[in-house]
């Protein structure tokens, strides 16, 4: 009854729907060029760092969602998608484009490419690393064209925002630098070295304070020789002083016997006189006196010689005053010569000690001028392989060989997204739904009386008469 009532409504809608229908049918057919984005870790890009190798993070291989986000987001940059528009022209005016006639190019390029973003479809797909793209067009060849130019456009987004460009110049500019200041560092140590006349110091330095540790042992044990050796020519001084020079060997003790034999002979000659005197005189007589005068000392001297015998002694060389003094004068030779080991080792040992002090200077001035050089060379090694990696990396840049593919190109789509049969069954289940809607609406919103039991419900009186609406209009008796 609704729809009968409100037919004009019905039909109205209905066959504007359908018409639309039919239109969009006929002459608004899109066609839809899909591509697929593969995300991958087919090449590990090195980070730009300070150390020789640098450290590649190869413990995670799996795409997380954030990265496939980020090259969704690549996909949609703003520069892609301007890019795009002005490759392939699309996006052209809209119906409005007659109030903006004195914009520039700039503009019109980013309201196409702000439109292009609306249109164009990136969406990855679930529990995948692929991102799919899509895009639809009244042309087929420009919906393809413009996928093509999305991927170029992208695949060079890509390569700049993973590996900032500028790598190898930077480097080659930082390599020669480096050449120059390692040539300098060893300039300055082949000064040094002609300079000092030194060649490793350090080594030196070691060399040296182990001879002055040698010399000053051997000082030490001079002086022990020394105080030893004075101590023995002094106890020799004194065992030369307290030996004799000469020994007896041999004592031969005898008597005389000629001059016993001679003194016997004359004590008897003097007896013989004393007995002849005594007959001629007194004992008391001066002679005979005399004579017994000359008997007692011949007498005495015989028992004096016969006390006292002849004693022969033979001497020699003491032995032990000979070997004392020999002994005195080698200690003594020694001393000397210890004396004059002490002095030239005293001198010996302030030379080293200079040398050394000397040496210890010129290693910390060649160590300092060896790590310079050694940091000039580490840094010129560093920089041509980084030189060279960044040279790989262009390389591989310019043959595209980076962490995303292309895993379906996009082609030229031969059939429409909806075939027109389908958009007509759309069309007219859609006129039917929008007709009978706006159907009800219009009854809903109508507030006359249209039957003699709606004046009795709403307004609880009797209907005396009705009269029912012709076609025309015209009420009939």
């Amino acid at each position: 009854m609704v729809l009968f009532r409100q037919r004009r409504v019905f039909v109205c809608v209905s066959g504007l729907v359908l018409a639309i229908a039919v239109l969009y049918a006929f002459a608004g057919t899109k066609y839809q060029a899909n591509m697929k984005v593969l995300v991958r870790r087919g090449r590990a890009d090195a980070p730009v760092s300070v150390a020789e190798s640098a450290p590649l993070d190869l413990t995670r291989m799996e795409i997380t969602e954030e990265e496939l986000n980020s090259e969704v987001e690549l996909l949609r940059d703003d520069e892609v998608l301007r890019r795009v528009v002005e490759e392939t022209g699309v996006g052209g005016r809209d119906w409005l484009h007659f109030l903006r006639l004195s914009e520039g190019k700039a503009q019109r390029v980013e309201r196409a490419a702000r439109r292009l973003a609306k249109k164009l479809e990136v969406q990855p797909v679930k529990k995948t690393n692929l991102i799919a793209i899509s895009f639809a067009a009244d042309d087929p060849r420009l919906a393809a064209k413009v996928l093509q130019s999305v991927a170029n456009a992208y695949l060079e987004k890509h390569m700049e925002v993973h590996r900032p460009a500028g790598q190898f110049r930077f480097f080659d500019q930082q390599r020669g630098e480096s050449r120059l200041q390692l040539e300098e560092a060893k300039g300055k140590l082949l000064q040094f070295t002609a300079r000092h006349g030194v060649v490793a110091a350090a080594q030196q330095r070691d060399l040296t304070l182990q001879k002055l540790s040698e010399v000053d042992a051997s000082y030490r044990q001079t002086r022990i020789d020394l105080a030893e050796t004075q101590q023995r020519v002094w106890e020799l001084g004194d065992e030369v002083a307290k030996l004799p020079e000469r020994t007896t060997t041999q004592v031969r003790i005898s008597d005389n016997p000629e001059l016993l034999k001679s003194l016997k002979a004359s004590l008897l000659d003097l007896q013989l006189k004393r007995t002849q005197l005594l007959t001629k005189f007194e004992p008391s007589h001066r002679f005979v006196q005399e004579v017994d005068q000359q008997i007692a000392q011949t007498e005495g001297t015989i028992a004096t010689e016969n006390a006292l015998p002849l004693r022969d002694e033979t001497t020699d060389k003491n032995v032990q005053h000979e070997w004392a003094k020999s002994e005195l004068q080698r200690a003594q030779v020694q001393l000397k010569a210890l004396q004059a080991r002490e002095a030239a080792t005293v001198t010996q040992e302030a030379a080293y000690r200079s040398m050394a002090r000397q040496l210890g200077e010129d290693a910390v001035t060649q160590d300092d001028l060896l790590s310079t050089e050694k940091a000039a060379q580490e840094n010129y090694l560093l920089y041509v392989k980084k030189q060279e990696e960044a040279r790989m990396d262009d390389a591989l840049d310019e043959r595209g060989i980076v962490n995303v593919a292309i895993a379906e190109h996009p082609v030229v789509p031969a059939l429409p997204v909806s075939s027109a049969w389908t958009v007509l069954a759309i069309g007219l289940a859609a006129a039917g739904a929008a007709g009978t809607g706006a159907a009800f609406a219009a009854d809903h919103l109508d507030p006359s009386f249209r039957t003699p039991e709606d004046v009795l419900a709403y307004l609880d009186s009797p209907v005396l008469a009705s009269l029912p609406r012709r076609a025309r209009g015209d009420l009939s008796a």
